[in-house]
Protein backbone atom coordinates (compact mmCIF):
# COMPACT_ATOMS: atom_id res chain seq x y z
CA UNK A 1 0.00 0.00 0.00
CA UNK A 2 1.25 3.79 -0.96
CA UNK A 3 2.17 5.62 1.93
CA UNK A 4 -0.53 8.11 1.70
CA UNK A 5 1.97 11.37 3.04
CA UNK A 6 4.16 10.90 -0.12
CA UNK A 7 1.38 10.74 -2.27
CA UNK A 8 -0.03 14.08 -1.06
CA UNK A 9 3.49 15.64 -1.36
CA UNK A 10 4.02 13.97 -4.88
CA UNK A 11 0.41 15.42 -6.03
CA UNK A 12 1.77 18.85 -4.32
CA UNK A 13 5.06 18.81 -6.87
CA UNK A 14 3.23 17.84 -10.21
CA UNK A 15 1.57 20.68 -11.79
CA UNK A 16 -2.19 20.78 -12.43
CA UNK A 17 -2.62 23.25 -15.38
CA UNK A 18 -6.59 23.44 -13.26
CA UNK A 19 -7.55 24.40 -10.30
CA UNK A 20 -9.11 22.34 -7.96
CA UNK A 21 -12.73 24.17 -8.49
CA UNK A 22 -12.21 22.78 -12.10
CA UNK A 23 -13.93 19.47 -13.13
CA UNK A 24 -10.89 18.52 -14.45
CA UNK A 25 -8.46 19.12 -11.92
CA UNK A 26 -6.31 15.76 -11.58
CA UNK A 27 -7.45 14.58 -15.03
CA UNK A 28 -4.20 13.02 -16.60
CA UNK A 29 -3.01 14.50 -19.99
CA UNK A 30 -1.81 11.91 -22.68
CA UNK A 31 -0.42 12.59 -25.90
CA UNK A 32 -0.21 11.67 -29.45
CA UNK A 33 2.20 12.39 -32.34
CA UNK A 34 0.03 13.37 -35.73
CA UNK A 35 1.51 12.37 -39.01
CA UNK A 36 3.65 15.27 -38.97
CA UNK A 37 5.65 14.41 -36.16
CA UNK A 38 4.04 17.22 -34.18
CA UNK A 39 3.29 16.05 -30.48
CA UNK A 40 -0.30 16.79 -29.48
CA UNK A 41 -0.99 16.79 -25.62
CA UNK A 42 -4.73 16.19 -24.59
CA UNK A 43 -6.72 15.01 -21.44
CA UNK A 44 -7.40 11.68 -20.91
CA UNK A 45 -11.27 10.86 -20.49
CA UNK A 46 -13.07 12.82 -17.26
CA UNK A 47 -15.58 9.77 -16.10
CA UNK A 48 -18.58 10.98 -14.30
CA UNK A 49 -18.34 9.61 -10.78
CA UNK A 50 -21.39 7.66 -9.50
CA UNK A 51 -24.38 9.90 -8.08
CA UNK A 52 -23.97 7.61 -4.54
CA UNK A 53 -20.18 9.31 -4.04
CA UNK A 54 -22.53 12.71 -3.40
CA UNK A 55 -24.06 13.62 -0.14
CA UNK A 56 -27.50 15.55 -1.08
CA UNK A 57 -28.24 18.56 1.09
CA UNK A 58 -30.77 19.72 -0.76
CA UNK A 59 -33.83 19.43 -3.89
CA UNK A 60 -34.55 21.91 -5.98
CA UNK A 61 -37.89 22.27 -8.11
CA UNK A 62 -37.49 23.89 -11.76
CA UNK A 63 -39.61 26.93 -12.60
CA UNK A 64 -40.27 27.98 -15.83
CA UNK A 65 -37.09 29.68 -17.31
CA UNK A 66 -34.69 28.75 -15.12
CA UNK A 67 -30.95 28.23 -15.90
CA UNK A 68 -28.62 25.71 -15.01
CA UNK A 69 -25.92 28.58 -14.01
CA UNK A 70 -27.99 30.42 -12.13
CA UNK A 71 -28.85 27.55 -10.32
CA UNK A 72 -25.23 26.81 -9.06
CA UNK A 73 -24.93 30.76 -8.64
CA UNK A 74 -28.20 30.76 -6.13
CA UNK A 75 -26.63 27.27 -4.39
CA UNK A 76 -22.65 26.64 -5.14
CA UNK A 77 -21.89 30.27 -5.09
CA UNK A 78 -20.44 30.09 -8.59
CA UNK A 79 -21.60 29.82 -12.01
CA UNK A 80 -19.02 27.95 -13.22
CA UNK A 81 -19.81 25.04 -10.96
CA UNK A 82 -23.04 24.11 -12.62
CA UNK A 83 -21.11 20.83 -13.57
CA UNK A 84 -21.70 19.78 -10.31
CA UNK A 85 -25.10 19.76 -10.29
CA UNK A 86 -24.60 17.65 -13.40
CA UNK A 87 -22.45 14.85 -11.59
CA UNK A 88 -24.88 14.57 -8.48
CA UNK A 89 -28.20 14.32 -11.01
CA UNK A 90 -26.47 11.80 -13.58
CA UNK A 91 -26.41 13.80 -16.63
CA UNK A 92 -23.64 14.97 -19.12
CA UNK A 93 -25.84 17.14 -20.65
CA UNK A 94 -26.43 20.94 -18.26
CA UNK A 95 -29.66 22.20 -19.81
CA UNK A 96 -31.35 18.83 -19.62
CA UNK A 97 -31.47 19.71 -16.02
CA UNK A 98 -34.28 22.78 -16.33
CA UNK A 99 -35.72 21.43 -19.10
CA UNK A 100 -39.02 19.91 -17.41
CA UNK A 101 -40.94 22.01 -15.48
CA UNK A 102 -41.36 21.01 -11.69
CA UNK A 103 -38.34 18.31 -12.12
CA UNK A 104 -36.10 17.72 -9.07
CA UNK A 105 -32.93 19.09 -9.06
CA UNK A 106 -30.36 17.40 -6.34
CA UNK A 107 -27.63 19.85 -4.52
CA UNK A 108 -25.22 17.87 -3.12
CA UNK A 109 -21.32 18.36 -1.52
CA UNK A 110 -18.87 18.28 -3.47
CA UNK A 111 -17.82 14.40 -4.56
CA UNK A 112 -16.06 12.26 -1.36
CA UNK A 113 -17.23 14.96 1.19
CA UNK A 114 -19.55 13.61 3.79
CA UNK A 115 -22.19 15.57 6.01
CA UNK A 116 -25.83 15.61 6.86
CA UNK A 117 -28.75 15.38 4.12
CA UNK A 118 -30.78 18.34 4.73
CA UNK A 119 -28.71 20.06 7.31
Amino acid sequence: MADPLQALLDSALKPNPFPPTSRYYGVKTTSVVGSDGTMVVHLRRRFVPASDRFTVVQEHRVSSGERVDHLASTYLGDPEQYWRLCDVNDTVRPDALVEQLDAVVHIALPEGVTGVPGA
